[in-house]
């Protein structure tokens, strides 16, 4: 009887390790990807600022969908094209109150935005939410879907 009452306290404690081994890696997994995606997000909003297309289309990934502040929605090679034609100059653009949502290869990232700058020599300001979606694809982290909205007041 003692035999088997040790026999499944060391069965049981193997299991809680093993389940605490487990939650370990799958929190670091977690957290090296939250890292590499804020980091992401950071690129993708200096490469926007600055009009870099290059940068935008790195980190796009070809099927990317964007809907903007006046309600809009742009393909890759529309948003590109839109956002790269330099009529709009950039002054201000902050992300802040960031949060991340990992599932598997897609991450989730809500927060809020400011902007402002000029399009076509008049002036404009956003305070905006915005939602993006990453997405690992082929060991890559590519953006797949972005929406910003204005809060209603």
């Amino acid at each position: 009887m003692r035999k088997m009452l040790n026999l499944r306290l060391c069965f049981a404690a193997a299991v809680s390790l093993a389940s605490l081994t487990t939650l370990f890696s799958v929190a670091q997994q977690k957290s090296d990807t939250t890292s590499k995606v804020l980091v992401l997000e950071a690129k993708w909003n200096e490469a926007y600022k600055r009009g870099d297309i290059a940068g935008m289309n790195s980190l796009l990934a070809d099927e990317f969908i964007i809907t903007v502040e006046d309600g809009n929605t742009y393909s890759k090679t529309g948003y590109i094209g839109h956002t790269g034609g330099g009529t709009t100059a950039v002054e201000i653009s902050e992300m802040s109150d960031l949060k991340v949502h990992a599932h598997g290869n897609t991450v989730v990232v809500t927060g809020a935005y400011h902007e402002k700058g000029t399009v076509k020599g008049k002036p404009y300001e956003y305070h905006d939410r915005l939602t993006d979606v990453w997405m690992n694809i082929d060991g890559r982290w590519q953006l797949i879907a972005s929406h910003y909205s204005v809060p209603v007041q």
